[in-house]
């Protein structure tokens, strides 16, 4: 191929085409008209010999081989940009926006500090937190460039994939002052009142319900909740008992916290982003000060 006739300006317009998979939302992306980035597409298309965007029912769906090119045409524009502008920017003059993917713990810990600490360090630096779909869309969703930044358990993750371990955390028994299971607190007065349980997907069983089972014994699931920053209230006045990680209820007076009467594992939690991002300097601010408020 002659590369002396390829725009780089192309490869930048097929880079948002592929993430937004709508010729409109590219455009908007890049401050382009509609018809200059379908004229680009149809460029692209040609350049590559395939359809790339084929339209479906009411939308349109990246190629197989559009799919295979995403990653890859990620690591090129980063490398171009190291190659051309290799200098670091300052913090405060960068101007950024940075996709995070995280559950909502620890979402609920860091979300916080995390921007005041950027206001004051790099204020130009924007943050979208993303719906989190679990540990392995995470990590896919590194790999093809649509987050930048994850907080999940990435074992078994891509070797692109930079992993930096963070905590390792372990449950305990949330309830309120006064609750009358807490005085002789035991198995027997944990399981003698209705449970809280968090799931994303809102199920109404869990690992902890297998482990009681192993010693034939259940629990009553009084209520299942999508966020772990929804329980505290709801044992406040209440008395529903809740199993969450240790790190919620720290610093609360309002809640009190009691081992947990079975052995249950903890989990741990690491950070992650793309080794291409590397020399991304607003990238690895936001990673250490994420590393930083998870010690």
């Amino acid at each position: 191929m002659n590369l002396r006739g390829l725009d780089l300006n192309l490869l930048v317009i097929l880079d948002a085409l592929l993430d937004e998979a709508h010729v409109s939302r590219a455009a908007d992306r890049l401050n382009l008209s509609q018809p200059a980035a379908s004229a680009a597409l149809q460029r692209c298309r040609h350049l590559f010999r395939d359809e790339l965007l084929e339209r479906g029912r009411g939308t349109m769906r990246l190629t197989p081989k559009a799919e295979a090119l995403r990653a890859p045409l990620k690591s090129l524009l980063v490398e171009i940009g190291d190659l051309v502008d290799p200098e670091e920017q300052s913090l405060v003059d960068l101007r950024q926006t940075l996709r995070l993917s995280m559950a909502d713990y620890p979402a609920i810990l860091v979300t916080g500090p995390l921007q005041s600490a950027l206001q004051s360090s790099a204020p130009g630096i924007d943050l979208i937190i993303q719906p989190w779909h679990g540990a392995e869309v995470a990590a896919s969703a590194l790999i093809a460039g649509t987050t930048d930044i994850a907080i999940s358990v990435f074992s078994g993750a891509d070797d692109d994939i930079h992993q930096q371990d963070l905590l390792t955390e372990h449950y305990v028994i949330a309830l309120r002052a006064g609750h009358p299971a807490i005085e002789g607190f035991d198995l027997d007065s944990w399981l003698a009142f209705p449970h809280i349980l968090v799931s994303g997907k809102g199920e109404a069983r869990s690992p902890l319900d297998t482990e009681l089972a192993r010693i034939g014994r259940t629990r009553r699931i009084g209520l299942v909740l999508p966020s772990f920053g929804l329980v505290p209230p709801l044992l406040q006045g209440s008395d529903m008992i809740a199993m969450l990680p240790s790190r919620i209820v720290a610093d609360r007076q309002d809640l009190i916290s009691l081992p947990v009467p079975i052995p249950v594992a903890g989990f741990p939690l690491q950070l992650g982003w793309h080794r291409r991002r590397t020399k991304d300097t607003g990238l690895r601010h936001v990673a250490d000060l994420l590393a930083d408020l998870l010690k």
